[in-house]
C-alpha cells in the first residue's frame, strides 16, 4: 500500500514538472482588475479619444477669444509709390520730397514695419453650435471612456474565470491521469495472474495515452488563458504562469434582473449625445447664412532703421460679413447635415433595439445555464458513483474492463461538464450585470 502511495505522488509530481519548472504567479482578481484598467490598451485608446475631443472644444474659444499677430516687415525699394508711402508713414517726407524729380524717380528707400493686428469675434452664429455640438461630443467622449472601463471589468472577469477554469480541468485531468496509469498498472498484473486478457490490457493503455494527450491539451489551455490575463495588463507578468487566489464555486448563487434597459445605460447615452451633437451641425450649417460681426485693429510702427520706432499709426473698426450667395454650396452642406442626422438617430434606435434583444437573449442563456448547472451537478454525482460500484466490481473480477473504461471516461467527462456550467453560468451573470449597468 505504502509503494502504491509512492508511485501516484512521483507521477503527479512528474505530470506538474511542466508547470511548476516555470514561475508560478498568484494573483487576486480585485488586484488583476485594477491594473488592467491602469494598463490595457483599450482604455488608454479612449483615454486619447477624450482628450482628442477635449482639443476640439477647446479650439471653440475662438468665438469669444481674439486673434492676436504680430509681423515685422523689412522691405527696399525704388518704386515710385512705395517709396512715398513708406517716407510717409515714416513722418519724414520734407517739400523737397514733392518735387517732380523725385516722386517720379526716387532713390531706394528703407521701410522697418512692425505691426500688432487683433480680430475679435463678436458675433458668429453658426460658431455657437458648432461649440455646443463640440461640448456634447466631449461629454459623450467621457462616457464612451467609462463605458470601456466597464467593458474591460466584464473581459478581466471572464478571462480570469477562464484561468479558473483551467486550473479546475488540469486538475480533474492529473486524477484521471493518476487513475489510468492505476488502472493499467492493475491489468498488468491482472493479466500475469491470468485474470485479463491482452485485448484488456491494450484497451486500458490506450485510454491512458488519451487521458495523457487530454492532459498535455488542458496544460496548454492554461497557459493560454494565463498569457491572455498577461495580454490584458499589458504584458506585466511576460513569461510567467498567473494562478488564481480563488477557484470556482461549488455551488452558483441565484440572482434576477430587470427587463428593460435603463435610461442611464453609458453607452445609450451616447447614443443620444451623438444624436444631439448632428442636432447641433445642422443648426450650424443652416446659420452660416447669417451675417457675422467682428471687430479689428492694428498698430503699426515704421521707421528707416531695423527696430526703430520712428512713428506709429493705429487703425480700429467692425466688420459685418453675409455671405448672401456662395454657389448653392450652403444648402448642399445642409442637405448633408441633415442626412446625417436622420442617420444617427437611425442607428440610435437600432442600437437601442439591438441592445433589449441582447438583454433578452442573456435572461433566457441565464435561466438555461441555471438549468443546465443542476442537471450537470446531478449527471456528475450519478456518474461518479456508478464509477465507485463498478470499479469495486471490477477489482472483484465481477466487471468488465470496457465496461470500468467507459464509467471512469463518463465520470471525468461529467465532471469537466459541470465545471464549464458553472463557468458558463457565473459569467452569463457578469454579462447581465454588464447590460443593466
Amino acid at each position: 500500500m505504502k509503494k502504491r502511495f509512492l508511485i501516484v505522488l512521483i507521477g503527479l509530481a512528474q505530470l506538474s514538472f511542466q508547470l511548476k519548472s516555470q514561475d508560478t504567479l498568484l494573483i487576486d482578481k480585485t488586484e488583476f482588475i485594477q491594473r488592467v484598467l491602469e494598463n490595457n490598451a483599450k482604455i488608454k485608446i479612449a483615454a486619447q479619444q477624450n482628450e482628442m475631443a477635449k482639443g476640439d472644444y477647446n479650439q471653440s474659444m475662438a468665438l469669444f477669444m481674439p486673434d492676436v499677430k504680430v509681423s515685422n516687415t523689412a522691405i527696399i525699394t525704388n518704386n515710385p509709390l512705395m517709396a512715398f508711402g513708406s517716407k510717409l508713414n515714416q513722418e519724414r517726407l520734407t517739400a523737397a520730397d514733392f518735387d517732380p524729380n523725385r516722386l517720379n524717380d526716387p532713390s531706394s528707400i528703407q521701410n522697418y514695419a512692425l505691426e500688432l493686428q487683433v480680430i475679435q469675434p463678436l458675433l458668429n452664429f453658426d460658431g455657437f453650435e458648432q461649440r455646443k455640438a463640440a461640448k456634447v461630443q466631449v461629454e459623450a467622449m467621457q462616457l464612451n471612456e467609462a463605458r470601456t472601463a466597464e467593458y474591460l471589468t466584464l473581459e478581466a472577469t471572464k478571462a480570469y474565470m477562464q484561468l479558473q477554469l483551467a486550473y479546475e480541468a488540469v486538475e480533474v485531468l492529473e486524477r484521471a491521469k493518476i487513475t489510468a496509469d492505476e488502472g493499467l498498472r492493475l491489468i498488468n498484473n491482472y493479466e500475469l495472474e491470468g485474470l485479463a486478457k491482452k485485448s484488456d490490457v491494450l484497451d486500458v493503455g490506450v485510454r491512458q495515452i488519451e487521458v495523457a494527450n487530454l492532459l498535455n491539451y488542458a496544460k496548454s489551455n492554461l497557459r493560454n488563458a494565463s498569457d491572455y490575463l498577461t495580454n490584458l495588463m499589458g504584458n506585466d507578468f511576460s513569461g510567467s504562469i498567473l494562478k488564481p487566489t480563488s477557484s470556482i464555486a461549488s455551488e452558483i448563487a441565484i440572482e434576477s434582473f430587470g427587463n428593460e434597459l435603463i435610461e442611464g445605460r453609458k453607452d445609450l447615452m451616447v447614443m443620444d449625445m451623438s444624436v444631439e451633437g448632428a442636432e447641433h451641425m445642422l443648426k450650424s450649417q443652416m446659420k452660416t447664412a447669417l451675417p457675422r460681426i467682428n471687430a479689428f485693429g492694428n498698430y503699426q510702427i515704421y521707421d528707416n532703421k531695423p527696430l526703430g520706432f520712428g512713428a506709429s499709426g493705429y487703425l480700429v473698426g467692425l466688420q459685418l460679413s453675409w455671405n448672401v450667395f456662395d454657389g448653392n454650396r450652403n444648402v448642399g452642406k445642409v442637405q448633408k447635415a441633415q442626412a446625417s442626422l436622420e442617420k444617427t438617430i437611425i442607428e440610435r434606435d437600432q442600437y437601442k433595439q439591438e441592445s433589449q434583444m441582447e438583454l433578452n437573449k442573456a435572461k433566457r442563456q441565464l435561466f438555461d445555464a441555471e438549468s443546465k448547472v443542476d442537471l450537470a451537478k446531478k449527471a456528475f454525482e450519478q456518474k461518479k458513483e456508478a464509477y465507485r460500484i463498478r470499479k469495486d466490481r471490477f477489482e472483484t473480477g465481477l466487471e468488465k474492463t470496457a465496461d470500468l473504461l467507459m464509467a471512469e471516461t463518463q465520470m471525468f467527462q461529467k465532471e469537466l461538464e459541470y465545471l464549464q456550467a458553472i463557468f458558463e453560468h457565473n459569467y452569463t451573470k457578469e454579462y447581465l450585470r454588464f447590460l443593466t449597468r
